[in-house]
C-alpha cells in the first residue's frame, strides 16, 4: 500500500513538473534566454510593455514600472491596471534604481529602458535577466527584419511562456489575429492610402521607418507608410523627403500632454509648412490622432488598426 501511494505521489509530482512547462527557452534578439521557473520580481519599462504584462494578469509578479509619467504617457485606464505597483523612475531607470528593487527580470528594449550602463550584460552580473522588446532588436547587429504584426504576437507569446501562461497568450493572439483579418477583408481591393506618421520635430520630422511598429499597423489597416524606405526604426528624416511622397493621410502622435503643442499643434504646424501644406493629406484635412501606446508594440495596437482602417476607408465600413 505504501509503495502504491509513493508511486502515485511521484507520478503526480512528475506530471506537475511537466505541466509547468519549465525550463523554457525563448529567443532574445537572436540569442537563447532560458528560465528554469517563472520570474517573481519583474520590472517593466514603458507603457506599451507594461500593458503586455497587464493583459496576461502579471501584476502580482511586477515589483515596479519605469518610464511612464516622465514621457507624458500616463492615462487613467493604465493607472487602474497598475494599481499599487510603484513607478520606480519617471523616465529611464538607473542601474542603482533597478538593483534597489531586487528584480529577477527586466522587460525592456533598446531605447526603451536599455541605454548607457543599463544593458542586459550589466544586469546579468547581478543575476537579473533581460527580456528584450523585439522591435528594438534592430539596434543589435544582424537584426533588420521588416516589421510585421508578428512583433506584437511574438513578444506576447514569449512573455506568456516565460511566466507559464502560454495558453493565455495563444488565446489572446488568436483573438487579435481574427480581428485584424476581419478588418483586412473590408479594406482589401482598395489602393493603399499613403500614410505619414508625424511624431514630433519642426526642423526635421521624427517618424517611423521600416523597422518600427507603425509600419506594421499602417499595413494591417490597408495603408502604406510613405517612410517605409527609411532603413531605420524610429528616426529623423527631412521634410523634402516626406513631401515628395505626397502623403494622403497623416497620423499625429498624441502624448496626452502639451508636448509639441499636442496633436493640434502638430496639425497647425503642418498647415503652415511651405512644403507640407500642399500635400493631399493636409489640403484635405485627413488626420488621425493615435496615442503613444497605440503606436509602440503592445495590446493597444489592435484598436489602433481598427481606428486607422475606418479613417482610411470610411466607405468600406458603412
Amino acid at each position: 500500500m505504501k509503495k502504491a501511494t509513493l508511486a502515485a505521489l511521484l507520478t503526480l509530482i512528475c506530471s506537475g513538473a511537466s505541466a509547468s512547462g519549465f525550463p523554457v527557452t525563448v529567443d532574445n534578439c537572436g540569442k537563447p534566454l532560458t528560465f528554469t521557473q517563472a520570474p517573481k520580481r519583474m520590472i517593466v519599462h514603458d507603457i506599451n510593455m507594461s500593458e503586455m504584462a497587464f493583459v496576461l494578469h502579471l501584476q502580482p509578479e511586477i515589483v515596479g514600472v519605469t518610464g511612464i509619467s516622465g514621457w507624458y504617457k500616463n492615462i487613467p485606464a493604465f493607472t487602474r491596471l497598475q494599481g499599487s505597483i510603484p513607478e520606480l523612475a519617471p523616465k529611464y531607470p538607473s542601474m542603482e534604481t533597478l538593483l534597489a528593487a531586487k528584480p529577477d527580470l527586466f522587460f525592456a528594449g533598446w531605447n526603451y529602458g536599455l541605454r548607457g550602463d543599463v544593458t542586459p550584460q550589466a544586469l546579468a552580473k547581478f543575476n537579473i535577466k533581460t527580456l528584450i522588446l523585439t522591435e528594438s532588436c534592430v539596434h543589435v547587429a544582424g537584426h533588420h527584419s521588416r516589421t510585421t504584426m508578428d512583433l506584437l504576437y511574438g513578444d506576447l507569446l514569449r512573455l506568456g511562456k516565460v511566466f507559464g501562461k502560454e495558453e493565455d497568450a495563444i488565446k489572446l493572439i488568436a483573438g487579435w489575429k481574427k480581428e485584424v483579418a476581419e478588418l483586412t477583408k473590408k479594406t482589401a481591393g482598395h489602393k493603399p492610402v499613403r500614410v505619414f506618421l508625424y511624431d514630433s520635430g519642426e526642423d526635421k520630422p521624427f517618424t517611423s521607418g521600416a523597422y518600427a511598429m507603425p509600419t506594421a499597423i499602417i499595413e494591417a489597416a490597408g495603408g502604406k507608410n510613405v517612410m517605409d524606405t527609411l532603413d531605420k526604426s524610429w528616426a529623423t528624416t527631412n521634410w523634402e523627403s516626406v513631401a515628395a511622397t505626397q502623403p494622403e493621410f497623416i497620423i499625429l502622435m498624441d502624448y496626452q500632454s502639451d508636448y509639441n503643442g499636442g496633436p493640434e499643434g502638430l496639425r497647425r504646424f503642418l498647415e503652415q509648412h511651405p512644403l507640407m501644406k500642399n500635400t493631399p493629406a493636409v489640403m484635405n484635412h485627413r488626420y488621425l490622432k493615435l496615442k503613444y501606446a497605440e503606436l509602440t508594440p503592445g495590446p493597444a495596437n489592435i484598436g489602433a488598426i481598427n481606428k486607422l482602417a475606418h479613417a482610411l476607408y470610411p466607405a468600406a465600413f458603412k
